[in-house]
Parts: C-alpha cells; structure tokens; sequence
C-alpha cells in the first residue's frame, strides 16, 4: 500500500471518532489545523506536519474518553518514530514535540494555560504540567522547537464543532511530494 493510501485508510478506520472531549472528530481536528498551517502560509512539510500531528492516535488504542486516561498515550512519539520512516525532520521532529510544545508555553506564556480546552487541561497533567526551567532550555535547544510551537497553536484551533475544513484529497499531493523516497524491502 502507498504511503497515501495508507493515511487515508488509518483516517477512515478511526479518524471519524470523538476527538477525546473535543467537539470534532479525529479527522475534522486534523484537517482544521492543516487548513490553519495553509493560512498562516506554513511550508508545505509543516502543512503536513499539522495534518499528521496525532497519527500516533490512529496507530494505537486510547480510551475514547478523556476521562479514562489515567496515564499519558505518548502519542507524539507514537506519532513521530512513525512519520520518521516516511518524512524528514521537517515533519516528524515538530509532531514528536507538539506535546512538550503546549507544556513550553504554558511555563512561559501565563495567558496561554487559560486558553486550553478542557480535554487539553486533563491531557496537560498526564503529561507532565508545564515544563521547569530546564525543560524549557532543552527544548528551545532542539532544532524544530519553533515550529513544534507553531504546530501547536493551530492545534489549539483545530476544534470547531460544526465546520468542515478543506477534505484529506486536498493534501495527498503535497504528502507525495514531500516523503521520502519508498525504500524496498525495509
């Protein structure tokens, strides 16, 4: 199977379920957020970056309530070991730092905290809480941390009940263009 293929498949098994306390599904959260990366005008791999940043959600189980979480999915690394074997770092590195992006800004942005959702809240202490002043120093040491930031603003956007960003057809071209090339037999 190609690498769209294979997107829009993990899209269509479990990407019209509930976004975890949110009010869209898993796809309508990605798209929303690709769509908020085209109109900040972002290079197309952090377009796919946004469009991808919670594949590792789509790879493994969660409890479809928020509620029964009681340990943190890690599905930013999930998510980025898998997009490592497909894209370059201009990809993966800002979906394997969204998470510890949203824990950056609420250390160093006071009104950002007050913004997250609910479901963001709930996630934000099993992940950690805000980072200490040696976690903001090691990630604003890491090469991508600027757009991880990014990334994770249009994030934050990307759960608007009831709108329908542009469709996943939209940026199956942009993903061929950008992947790597398929290596045979691995």
């Amino acid at each position: 199977m190609n690498l769209t293929a294979e997107i829009a498949t993990l899209f269509e098994r479990r990407g019209a379920g509930s976004y975890f306390g949110e009010r869209v599904s898993m796809l309508e959260h990605a798209l929303q957020a690709a769509h908020f990366a085209r109109v900040e005008e972002a290079p197309p791999a952090l377009v796919v970056a946004a469009l991808l940043h919670d594949v590792g959600h789509l790879l493994e189980g969660v409890p479809d309530d928020i509620n029964d979480w009681h340990v943190d999915a890690r599905h930013e690394a999930v998510g980025g070991a898998w997009l490592a074997r497909h894209f370059g770092p201009e990809v993966w590195e800002p979906v394997e730092l969204h998470v510890a992006a949203k824990r950056y800004l609420c250390a160093t942005e006071p009104a950002y905290a007050a913004r997250l959702s609910e479901a963001s809240v709930i996630t934000l202490r099993l992940q950690g809480g805000p980072m200490n002043a040696a976690e903001i120093a090691e990630f604003e040491s890491r090469r991508f941390h600027r757009d991880a930031v990014r990334l994770r603003h249009w994030d934050d956007q990307g759960k608007i009940g009831g709108w329908s960003a542009p469709p996943l057809g939209e940026y199956l071209a942009t993903i061929e263009s950008i992947r790597l090339p398929a290596r045979h037999g691995a």
